[in-house]
């Protein structure tokens, strides 16, 4: 059926612009000819309310029952009902999808593979002010899931908005309490820091979702000041090259040293211990000559000539043993010379 608008527009200029009564449109219902009667209406009832009543909750999700705007409760997977036509409203939440969120950098996509692309509209979320003062640029992401639904659609406004937010200022939070150094070495450090401050944020906050992981990506310095941090690196290198090195040169010299000194210590120790008892043995044996000495002195008196003769004379060379009363020594001056040259002789020989 179609409506005589020109008709409806004169009728409402002849009632001074009133529009059509609920009872006027009632009765124009009734006049419409519907194809099968009554039944065809009652059919098509009874399908919308069949449509509208009957819904499937995916494994992976979980339906968020509404009556009227209202929570009322929560469907498991499966097949489920509701009151039909708009009464209740089922809102359908994946509870075990990874969701990402990429700070610093987008993910650009060509066919079936993906590939990172720094910079863009969000690479102001990666410039960051580390404990030393110097500018970092430090990409990461972040996999979460909803863990609560409830709280994921009524406790928070916009949860999404929320998580890159909080997600955001954490991580500041802890980069500006490290150097740039650690920030560019000790990424998992962070990233493990970050997922513990940032969860206990969002529970606080009660947004229902949960952080799996937290991966940060290659850290470096703004492309402006790469030269002048490569060279900083690099003095820091040499400086700590020079230390090693010295180091070693000592660890190398203070251990001879030691050695050395306590060598010499030994010895002198050892030479002293032997002094001591070189002396005490020579006035032990002294004391026990004296002894014997005084128990009998002409014996002891020749021992001790005949002993030190005995010493002696090996130590003196050729002797000669000449008659007192010889008169003439002339003839055996040579004597000790012909006696050499003899032997000599008989050794060439």
């Amino acid at each position: 059926m179609s409506w005589d608008w020109d008709k409806l527009k004169q009728q409402q200029q002849g009632r001074g612009g009133v529009p059509p009564q609920m009872g006027e449109f009632v009765e124009k219902i009734k006049r419409i000819k519907f194809p099968g009667g009554p039944l065809f209406i009652v059919v098509v009832i009874l399908v919308a309310m069949a449509i509208t009543t009957f819904y499937t909750v995916k494994q992976n999700e979980v339906g968020i029952v509404q009556f009227f705007g209202r929570y009322v409760r929560t469907a498991q997977p499966g097949l489920n009902f509701k009151l039909p036509l708009g009464i209740e409203k089922v809102t359908k939440v994946n509870v075990r999808e990874i969701q990402t969120a990429e700070f610093g950098f987008s993910t650009a996509r060509v066919s079936t593979r993906s590939r990172f692309q720094s910079g863009g509209e969000n690479v102001g979320e990666s410039l960051m002010l580390t404990g030393d003062l110097n500018v970092a640029v430090a990409p990461w992401i972040v996999q979460y899931r909803i863990k609560n639904p409830f709280d994921y659609l009524f406790k928070v406004r916009d949860a999404r908005r929320l998580l890159r937010d909080m997600s955001e200022s954490t991580m500041r939070l802890v980069v500006g309490d490290r150097s740039i150094n650690e920030v560019i070495s000790k990424r998992d450090e962070i990233a493990v820091e970050a997922k513990l401050l940032l969860q206990t944020e969002l529970d606080q906050a009660e947004t229902g979702i949960h952080i799996v992981t937290i991966e940060m990506k290659k850290t470096n310095v703004p492309p402006p000041v790469q030269p002048s941090f490569n060279e900083v690196n690099q003095a820091v290198q040499q400086k700590e090259q020079m230390i090693y090195q010295a180091k070693e040169d000592y660890n190398k010299a203070i251990p001879t040293a030691r050695g050395e000194a306590e060598r010499t210590i030994k010895g002198a120790e050892g030479y002293a211990l032997d002094r001591v008892n070189r002396s005490k043995g020579d006035a032990s044996r002294f004391v026990s000559i004296y002894k014997e000495y005084v128990n009998a002195k002409d014996v002891t008196k020749r021992r001790l000539y005949l002993e030190t003769i005995k010493q002696t004379f090996p130590n003196l060379g050729p002797k000669y043993i000449i008659d007192s009363d010889q008169k003439n020594v002339l003839p055996l001056l040579n004597l000790g010379k012909s006696i050499n040259l003899g032997q000599q002789n008989s050794g060439e020989k």
